[in-house]
């Protein structure tokens, strides 16, 4: 079942507490809730988020550290986990656009949690100003230039279904890094069937088109929008598909 709450060590475990949070912490980064390479929220922030001291958090980091499952460089510490593989082909990239015609663009997403636009609110079945999971992704030049933005609101059906959705609630400060790739393998793995829905129109007075992602279950349910706005001037938008051979 997806938490929408801290996680809470079970008191029953005759493990010590830090090794508790240890666990915790593998059970995310083997599951793709932190993809190998990204790096870990800080130690006061996973403290506020397990809820236990900031020293029993740094307990536990030097577990998985000695377990060859986290390292630590100037960065902070980040996940060294194999990369798990694409459940099944076909399945589209999160968010939307993620993938910019630039090699060398650089990729930055956050989550939040916060009142979604008024417009993605209406098409999650939100009451106005009710908060969700607002993921934020942005792509640039390494000089700095924007080349696309992309912003995606979950529905509260894509958080109580979907486990791995649900864990970003307890830290969606803006500031912790949040790509959220296998998003769409995670609605997958929780037996959802994806529908998803692009609508593309130009953006008024600009030399950009935005493309608009709805995505529903098989019941109808929503489950995201994705309003990603590309630069035509600077960025090609590719849509690429793959699908599975007929067996």
């Amino acid at each position: 079942m997806a938490r929408t709450t801290p996680h809470e060590p079970e008191s029953s475990d005759d493990r010590p507490l830090y090794g508790r949070i240890a666990a915790l912490l593998l059970d995310e980064l083997r599951d793709g809730t932190i993809p190998p390479g990204e790096r870990l929220p800080g130690e006061r922030h996973l403290a506020a988020y397990f809820q236990v001291s900031r020293e029993t958090v740094r307990q536990a980091l030097e577990v998985l550290r000695r377990s060859g499952l986290v390292a630590t460089d100037r960065r902070g510490s980040h996940a060294t986990l194999p990369a798990l593989p694409v459940e099944a082909q076909g399945t589209p990239a999160f968010p939307l656009g993620v993938r910019s015609a630039d090699p060398a663009a650089i990729d930055q997403a956050t989550v939040t949690w916060e009142a979604p636009p008024p417009e993605h609110a209406q098409a999650l079945g939100l009451a106005p100003l009710r908060p969700t999971l607002v993921h934020r992704y942005r792509s640039a030049t390494p000089d700095g230039r924007s080349l696309r933005t992309a912003v995606t609101s979950f529905s509260a059906v894509a958080l109580a279904e979907v486990a791995e959705l649900a864990r970003y609630r307890g830290r969606a400060d803006g500031a912790t890094p949040a790509q959220l790739r296998r998003a769409y393998d995670w609605m997958r793995k929780a037996g959802l069937s994806l529908h998803h829905r692009d609508s593309i129109s130009q953006v008024d007075g600009a030399s950009s088109v935005r493309v608009t992602r709805r995505v529903h279950d098989q019941y109808a349910r929503p489950l995201e929008i994705t309003d990603l706005v590309v630069d035509a001037e600077r960025d090609t938008l590719v849509y690429e598909f793959t699908l599975p051979a007929a067996g």
